[in-house]
């Protein structure tokens, strides 16, 4: 359980060093666009990665922690991963890989939705 936790721990950790690597190492790199584009993909890596800590605690049946975490997981890498890379790069067409992730974001979403609300009608 405590597994999904960990692995959010990670992606904290490093949200917290690519925003100052930004802030510092790609200060003069990024142009206002890029700062900006930059700063949503630290915002939706450290907010799944906290979701992801918190999903090694929720009373949450073994067949749907793993595809959540894995979900959001992999949202993380696409979302954040396409934002950080078209922010340095300027490559216009790595923002339509983006809505993939946010798509592993919702679908994670929706499924710890369902199964909160199905925990609490069975018990």
């Amino acid at each position: 359980m405590r597994f999904w936790a960990g692995v959010g721990a990670i992606f904290c950790f490093l949200s917290v060093g690519l925003g100052a690597f930004a802030a510092h190492a790609l200060e003069d790199v990024l142009t206002a666009y890029g700062r900006q584009v930059w700063q949503t993909g630290i915002q939706y890596h450290q907010l799944h990665g906290l979701a992801l800590v918190s999903l090694g605690f929720l009373p949450l049946s073994d067949r749907v922690r793993p595809r959540v975490g894995s979900l959001w997981a992999a949202g993380i890498v696409i979302f954040s991963g396409s934002l950080y890379l078209l922010a340095v790069s300027g490559i216009r067409w790595l923002g339509a890989i983006t809505p993939i992730g946010g798509i592993c974001f919702l679908v994670g979403w929706a499924m710890l939705a369902v199964d909160l609300f199905r925990r609490r009608e069975t018990q």
